[in-house]
């Protein structure tokens, strides 16, 4: 085994100010130090991944929204067409205390189901149950209105697999504690609570006789948490398929106010597609044009946010999703603001910034969901704060908030402090104390996720502080540097050596006796809790792009790969995978220029969602025997990190360098089709890119725009594009080819590149 060389290890950072400021170095300098033998870099950019996005990872469990955007009501579809209502805890297994689930009554279940969105932005999901001579069709989707109020409605539609005519009878199964009595009056059924008279349903079967008696519907209990509603029997055909609709009011209607809607089903289904067709998913200035599924993802990511949002508390919230995670996370929602500002949901960003600094106590702490011994979240709303003041080019909410920036500081030290008292290894270190890690290490533990997520928060404060002329924050500089020093002494004792022949910083100390545990199937990997690692390195930019601590983690990444993602890196340690972490990971490789592990993935993290576009906070592996599910679905970290990471592919801050196409590969541009990221914000103002083939796929032209901001210092493009187009000019504005990349007169605010087969 080779040994670690501490020297080599603390020579890897260039020191300007601070050990750890090296990345605010231009990229052509910081490559100039070349990666020590110990570390050289990453080799995924073989493409051997999925070059398809085919959801050939999907959860085999999983649920859709298909509520409106901020809608108190967050009605979920199981893939299965059950409602689930009623959640009432648990991450790892789901209670939902009330259920309704559709089929046909007699022996058989369905031998398949298949379930289809009819549109990334028009959650109507229509799911299919598939018997031996019919079809059970239900049509489920949300209605509004003003004089009916929320409702979830189900159309059921019942045809042959054959010529013949079948006799059948629908039923509905509740699962559920509660009892329901039933009603029936004029051909129009309503489903009661027993207890609290509340109307849970109200339906119709249509295009046939009315019943001849009220016994021929029923409800009977057939389970201790069990009835069973019988819907009157009917017959169908191909022709003549059997239809009833079922209407669940959400606001506590009464019968009354919903019947009039159930003769017409079409109608209601019209009136949720023009909502839908109108709702934008983006707001002005903001547009974006991305072809195909990746664009799909982008709009249909956009409506889950909005559908997991809600005010509470007269506070608009950015929620991460609609069950075990319907809150504020503070890590969650850095994600979740960004993308929404991406959106050009500005205003809505803006409040959700304050929603989350209105978590701050009186000690300077902020506490959320993340809870009390999750200390990165006090640094988290620092980088929070700065990059929505980045993106807004509007430096007045940081000086209102500056009285709680110093409070969040003083918090920050203090724990510094209180680590040096206690005398653990962290305190030793001049790290702050035990603590939550997350991602698969619970707490308190000696870990470093709470320390390397403050240094990113410290360094974004203390440069904005900089930058701003802010004497009063002058202390983020002085804490980052004295934090990163006593960091970096630690990174260098607790380095490990993997068995694939690297060295890789794990997040829990080397003196944690959980790595000692007698059984090996209850300790930590080497991945676990690496997720905040990864943020550090991006966007937290803590680090040269060429020091150990980011190769070995990319080296990590890469060894444990499954899927086309990182697997076990969270909560689930044995055969399975953390899905959007993997995003975190694409967006490292990106940064690392690692353009085609990136892509790579990013297109695994995109096969892991349902063809609902969502996905599950964490599942098993596709053949796994040990595994389980875990979290929220539709989970909205997830869908932060697939609209941002579109937007780096095409523009991508580093620093005071912008890079522009730093993500595009040949499979973007295979389909010859034109991306367009129209005022999209930036640090440096806001952008308009316009890419679009040119001479019937014979080469590629991008037009840039930047509006007023800081200029930055440094533009650079891809000398070859996708592989098989080369760099050939630029107009309006001068450009110098250095090796693949292609620097740009940054001062120019305009002008055109081109590239040829």
């Amino acid at each position: 085994m080779t040994s670690f060389n501490r020297r080599d290890f603390l020579g890897g950072v260039v020191a300007t100010g601070t050990a750890l400021a090296a990345s605010t170095l231009p990229l052509a300098k910081a490559q100039q130090t070349p990666p020590s033998e110990e570390h050289p870099k990453p080799e995924a950019e073989a493409g051997n991944a999925a070059p398809l996005i085919d959801f050939r990872y999907a959860p085999a469990l999983r649920q859709t929204a298909f509520c409106f955007p901020d809608d108190p009501h967050k009605s979920l579809v199981s893939h299965t067409g059950q409602l689930l209502y009623q959640f009432s805890g648990g991450s790892w297994e789901y209670v939902f205390d009330l259920k309704v689930g559709f089929a046909l009554h007699g022996m058989q279940a369905p031998k398949a189901i298949h379930q289809q969105i009819q549109g990334p932005g028009l959650p109507i999901l229509r799911t299919v149950l598939e018997y031996d001579r019919a079809s059970m069709a239900l049509t489920t989707f949300a209605t509004n209105d003003g004089a009916e109020g929320r409702v979830d409605n189900v159309l059921i539609e019942v045809t042959p697999n054959s010529n013949e005519r079948v006799n059948l009878e629908p039923v509905l199964d509740f699962e559920t504690a509660q009892r329901f009595d039933l009603d029936d009056k004029n051909g129009v059924f309503t489903v009661v609570d027993r207890k609290s008279k509340e109307v849970l349903l109200v339906g119709r079967a249509l295009g046939s006789p009315l019943p001849a008696a009220t016994s021929e519907w029923q409800i009977r209990d057939v389970g201790d948490r069990k009835q069973q509603f019988t819907l009157r029997h009917g017959q169908a055909t191909k022709v003549a398929p059997y239809r009833a609709f079922i209407r669940f009011p959400q606001a506590k209607q009464d019968a009354a106010a919903l019947a009039a809607g159930l003769a017409d089903p079409e109608h209601c289904l019209e009136r949720c597609r023009g909502f839908w067709k109108s709702w934008p998913a983006f707001r002005s200035p903001v547009a974006w044009t991305v072809p195909d599924e990746q664009g799909h993802f982008v709009e249909a990511c956009a409506r889950n946010i909005l559908q997991a949002r809600e005010v509470r508390d007269g506070k608009l919230t950015f929620q991460v999703g609609p069950t075990c995670y319907r809150g504020l996370w503070v890590v969650d929602g850095n994600f979740i603001l960004e993308a929404a500002r991406y959106l050009g949901y500005d205003k809505d960003a803006e409040e959700g910034l304050r929603t989350t600094w209105a978590k701050q106590q009186s000690s300077g702490q902020v506490i959320a969901g993340g809870g009390l011994e999750h200390w990165k979240d006090t640094a988290i709303p620092l980088l929070t704060l700065v990059r929505q003041c980045e993106l807004s080019q509007d430096w007045s909410l940081l000086r209102e908030l500056e009285p709680q920036v110093l409070k969040a500081l003083g918090f920050l030290r203090s724990l510094q402090a209180r680590a040096k008292a206690e005398g653990s290894a962290l305190g030793r270190y001049g790290l702050l104390p035990r603590g939550m890690a997350d991602g698969g290490i619970a707490g308190p533990y000696d870990e470093l996720t709470n320390t390397v997520w403050t240094l990113a928060g410290l360094k974004a404060m203390a440069e904005a502080a900089e930058q701003q002329k802010m004497e009063g924050l002058k202390d983020a500089r002085t804490f980052y540097t004295e934090l990163s020093a006593a960091f970096l002494n630690a990174a260098a004792q607790e380095m490990r050596r993997h068995e694939g022949g690297f060295d890789y910083l794990p997040m829990l100390l080397k003196s944690d006796s959980q790595w000692e545990l007698p059984d090996p199937w209850d300790r930590p990997h080497p991945q676990s809790a690496q997720w905040a690692l990864s943020h550090a390195i991006f966007p937290g930019r803590i680090f040269d792009p060429q020091h150990p601590i980011a190769r070995g983690h990319a080296r990590l990444m890469q060894a444990v790969t499954r899927e086309d993602i990182p697997a076990e890196t969270g909560w689930v340690r044995h055969e399975g995978v953390w899905g959007y972490n993997s995003a975190f990971v694409a967006e490292v490789y990106l940064w690392l220029e690692m353009k085609q592990a990136a892509h790579e993935t990013f297109i695994g993290f995109l096969n892991h969602a349902s063809p609902q576009y969502c996905w599950r906070e964490e599942q098993p592996l596709q053949h796994a025997l040990v595994s389980s599910y875990i979290g929220d679905m539709p989970h909205n970290w997830a869908s932060a990190e697939c609209i941002r990471y579109v937007r780096h592919m095409l523009a991508l801050e580093d620093g005071t360098h912008l890079r522009l196409l730093a993500g595009v590969t040949g499979a973007e541009l295979a389909p010859q089709k034109e991306f367009v990221l129209a005022g999209t914000p930036t640090r440096f103002g806001r952008l308009d890119l316009r890419l679009e083939p040119l001479d019937r796929g014979q080469g590629w032209r991008l037009e840039f725009a930047r509006m007023p901001g800081p200029a930055p210092e440094k533009i650079s493009l891809p000398g070859t594009l996708g592989g098989g187009f080369h760099f050939t000019r630029t107009e309006g504005a001068s450009s110098r080819v250095e090796g693949n990349a292609v620097t740009i007169d940054a001062g120019a605010s305009r002008w055109t590149a081109f590239w040829k087969a």
